[in-house]
């Protein structure tokens, strides 16, 4: 028996003990009026979902695995993620077919403003762990994404590790239209940017999707976080497909401490593509040194990025994903 099919069985136990109970002492004519009450509701259109957070990033899931593209559309989505009218969540993850035999899964994203990114590395760990309790167990997945192939791994202690593949760090792959400063000659490292009435020092790094780097000596007195973040968000002289956000501080060579506001979701607990790219700009702009296993520190939690920058280049994330409940959502 799957993971959802006990809490099914459970689920409807609990609802079969609560008509009875509420039935009992009702008139014929609230009885009628309940049943007809129902009927409306159950007439309307829904959605069967499952939720799951990775470090308070959390999203629906929606098991489209028969289907090629996803069931909802971004507006649908967007009400989903309503915290007041919806279920609430940063976005919607579909599981759909593989687009081939090189693929067990292909994943879409629709971000809470109806946007869609490329990829999400919080929610890739919740995809994963959503296929297994689905069933589909394993001890990795090839996923194919609007960034390319993902491979999440499944970890003894419940902990995922996502192969997120290869840095971009060429300027105009990010994209960002700010000049290339670095040794490399393709990279954007602690470049100035005017914006907000501010200047700033940024670093692009691309993990599939845009992120816009910027190091200070502390979180809580250099930034103003929901006016600076926004606002390089939509800095499309700089970033022409807007970008995510990163205020980053150094603690020591292994560990550092971050603040994110994404994309089409803005302040969020926890960006796992931010994570990787954040690290990333540490190591080039000399901030910490190459080679280890680094700490970030979110207002989430922690999760832990390698770079294997002498060998073949990619990124490594390790953190966890959590299941927190399942139902069924009117679509309005």
């Amino acid at each position: 028996m799957t993971f959802f099919k006990k809490a099914a069985i459970l689920s409807a136990l609990c609802a079969s003990s609560a008509r009875a109970f509420t039935t009992i002492g009702m008139s014929s004519k609230q009885s009628s009026t309940t049943t007809g009450s129902l009927a409306l509701k159950a007439a309307a259109t829904t959605v069967e979902f499952s939720k799951y957070e990775g470090l308070g990033n959390d999203f629906v899931l929606v098991d489209d695995r028969d289907k090629d593209a996803p069931s909802l559309t971004p507006e649908q989505s967007e009400k989903l993620c309503d915290r007041n009218f919806g279920i609430g969540g940063d976005g919607v993850i579909f599981a759909l077919k593989p687009p081939s035999d090189d693929y067990d899964f292909s994943m879409r994203i629709y971000n809470s403003d109806g946007s869609e990114p490329e990829m999400c590395g919080n929610g890739i760990r919740c995809f994963a762990q959503f296929l297994k309790d689905l069933g589909a167990d394993s001890e990795s997945y090839q996923v194919n994404t609007l960034a390319g192939r993902i491979i999440p791994v499944m970890n003894d202690d419940g902990t995922i590790t996502v192969d997120m593949g290869e840095p971009i760090l060429k300027a105009a792959d990010v994209p960002t239209t700010l000049g290339a400063n670095f040794e490399d000659g393709i990279s954007v490292v602690e470049q100035d940017l005017e914006c907000n009435g501010k200047n700033w020092k940024v670093s692009a790094v691309s993990m599939g999707n845009p992120h816009c780097i910027i190091f200070v000596d502390d979180l809580e007195n250099d930034i103003d976080f929901e006016s600076d973040g926004p606002a390089l968000e939509s800095c499309v002289e700089a970033f022409p497909a807007k970008t995510n956000v990163e205020f980053v501080q150094v603690m020591s060579d292994t560990h550092l401490k971050m603040k994110v506001w994404e994309r089409g979701a803005g302040p969020t607990l926890a960006c796992g593509t931010g994570t990787c790219a954040l690290v990333i700009a540490a190591i080039q702009a000399g901030k910490i040194p190459s080679g280890n296993k680094v700490r970030v520190t979110l207002p989430g939690g922690d999760l832990f990025i390698e770079w294997n920058k002498g060998t073949d280049n990619k990124v490594f994330m390790t953190g966890p994903a959590t299941y927190t409940f399942s139902g069924k959502a009117a679509l309005k």
